[in-house]
C-alpha cells in the first residue's frame, strides 16, 4: 500500500508532467543562477499558473491558503518540480522567507493583506537587509526609519536585493531607535516599491546579468501597522526569515546541483578528464559531498518545520556554499583550455586605456559552464556569507566565545 508522500509525490509528478507542455514547455530549466533575467513574464504566468491549481505555497498552513504538506511531502514537492526540470521561481522570497515569517510573527491584519497576494503570485517581495557598510556583518544597519504622521519614513540605502527590479514589496530592516548599536533598535518594516522615494539600480554581475540590485530610500513611506513583530525587535524576525531561508526547498535546489554534478562528470568522460586519477578523485568527493549534503539537511529540518528555525541551519548554508562554489572551480578543470575561450566578459577587445571595456564593448555570451563558474563565486556570500555562519555555528550551536569586536 502506497505512502501518502508516495501519493503525494505521483500527484505532484502527474501534475507537472500534465502542465510543463504547450505555451510552457519551452520554460523549462529557464532562470537557473546568474540566469534570473530569461523568460521572467512567462515564468511568473507560470507561477500564477500553478497558483490557479494550488500549488503555490504548498507547505504553509491550510487557512492560509497553503495545502498544509508534511515535511516529507514538501521535500517530495520541490524535488519533484527539480527533477520536472520546471523553471526557477519568481516568488521564492516571497513563498519561502516572508511568508513563513508573516506566518510566525505578523499580525492578524497583516496575514490578511499580504499572503493570499502571495499565494496567488500578485506581489512580488525582495528582501532588504545588506548595505554597502552591513552586508555580512548585518547589525551594522545604517538604513533608518521615523514614525512621522502615522507612517514610517525611510531613509538609506539597501545593495544586492535581489529582484528588486521586478517587486512591488521590500521587507527593510531600519533601525528605527536613534544612537541605538548592532542588534537593538533594528525594527522589520514592509515597504511598498513603487512610489516616490525609492530608487532601484541594476548591478551588472560578472556573468553579465543584473539579478541584483541597489535600492535606495529618500523619504520612502510605509504605513506605521506595517512593521513585523514589535519595534525594535526587528533583529530577531530577520533572523528568524534566514531560518527559513534554509528550508525544505534546498532539498530542491540540491536536485539541480546532481544534475549539474552528472552533467560534468559525462563530460569528463567524453573529454578524457576523468582517465586523470586527480581529476576522478575530486569528482567522487565531490559526489560524497552531495551525499553528506543532503543528510545534513533532512537532519537540520526539524526547527524549520516547528516554525522556530535554529542557528544549526547555517551548517547547511555554509556546506552548500562551499561545495557548489568548489564545483564550479572543478569544472574549469574538468573543461581545461575552452573554459578560458572568449578572453574575458567582452568580445571584441574594445577596452579602455586602463583596460576596463570601453562603452561599446559587448556583453560575452558564457556557456554553461561558465556561468557556473562565475556566478557560484556569489554562494559563499549570499544570504550569509561563510565567515559569518562560521560565526553563527561557534557562538549558537557550540556555545564558544563570542568573537572579539572593537
Amino acid at each position: 500500500m502506497k505512502s501518502s508522500v508516495e501519493e503525494f509525490r505521483n500527484e505532484v509528478r502527474a501534475w507537472l508532467k500534465e502542465h510543463l507542455r504547450g505555451r510552457f514547455a519551452e520554460l523549462k530549466g529557464a532562470g537557473g543562477p546568474g540566469r534570473e533575467h530569461e523568460a521572467f513574464a512567462e515564468r511568473l504566468a507560470w507561477e500564477r499558473h500553478m497558483a490557479a491549481h494550488g500549488w503555490t505555497c504548498v507547505g504553509w498552513p491550510e487557512e492560509y491558503g497553503g495545502r498544509g504538506a508534511s515535511l516529507a511531502e514538501q521535500v517530495a514537492f520541490h524535488e519533484e518540480y527539480a527533477l520536472a526540470d520546471a523553471p526557477a521561481r519568481v516568488n521564492h522570497i516571497g513563498e519561502q522567507l516572508l511568508g513563513p515569517t508573516l506566518i510566525a510573527y505578523g499580525t492578524q491584519e497583516q496575514k490578511r493583506r499580504f499572503l493570499p497576494k502571495i499565494v496567488a503570485v500578485e506581489e512580488l517581495w525582495c528582501q532588504g537587509y545588506s548595505e554597502p557598510d552591513a552586508g555580512s556583518d548585518l547589525a551594522n544597519v545604517r538604513t533608518r526609519a521615523e514614525l512621522r504622521e502615522g507612517a514610517w519614513a525611510v531613509d538609506g540605502q539597501k545593495t544586492w536585493t535581489s529582484l528588486a527590479h521586478e517587486s512591488q514589496w521590500c521587507f527593510v530592516v531600519a533601525r528605527t531607535e536613534p544612537g541605538s548599536r548592532r542588534h537593538a533598535g533594528l525594527s522589520y518594516l514592509l515597504v511598498p516599491m513603487q512610489q516616490p522615494g525609492v530608487e532601484v539600480r541594476p548591478i551588472t554581475q560578472l556573468t553579465g546579468t543584473s539579478e541584483f540590485n541597489e535600492v535606495f530610500f529618500d523619504g520612502a513611506r510605509t504605513d506605521a501597522a506595517h512593521v513585523v513583530g514589535e519595534v525594535g525587535d526587528g533583529w530577531r524576525i530577520a533572523m528568524a526569515t534566514l531560518g527559513f531561508e534554509r528550508g525544505v526547498s534546498t532539498l530542491g535546489q540540491q536536485v539541480g546541483f546532481r544534475r549539474e554534478l552528472e552533467a560534468l562528470i559525462a563530460m569528463a568522460r567524453r573529454n578524457g578528464t576523468f582517465d586523470d586519477p586527480l581529476i576522478r578523485d575530486r569528482l567522487t568527493r565531490s559526489w560524497i559531498g552531495l551525499e553528506t549534503m543532503r543528510a545534513t539537511a533532512l537532519r537540520t529540518m526539524d526547527g524549520v518545520t516547528a516554525g522556530a528555525p535554529g542557528p544549526e541551519a547555517s551548517i547547511g548554508k555554509i556546506f552548500w556554499a562551499t561545495w557548489h562554489r568548489e564545483l564550479g572551480e572543478l569544472a574549469m578543470e574538468v573543461c581545461g583550455g575552452s573554459s578560458m575561450y572568449g578572453g574575458g566578459m567582452y568580445r571584441g577587445g574594445v577596452t579602455s586605456a586602463g583596460g576596463t571595456p570601453a562603452a561599446t564593448a559587448e556583453p560575452y555570451e558564457l556557456d554553461d559552464w561558465q556561468r557556473l563558474f562565475l556566478f557560484s563565486r556569489a554562494d559563499t556570500i549570499y544570504a550569509g556569507s561563510n565567515e559569518i555562519q562560521r560565526n553563527i555555528i561557534a557562538e549558537r550551536v557550540l556555545g564558544l566565545p563570542r568573537e572579539a569586536r572593537a
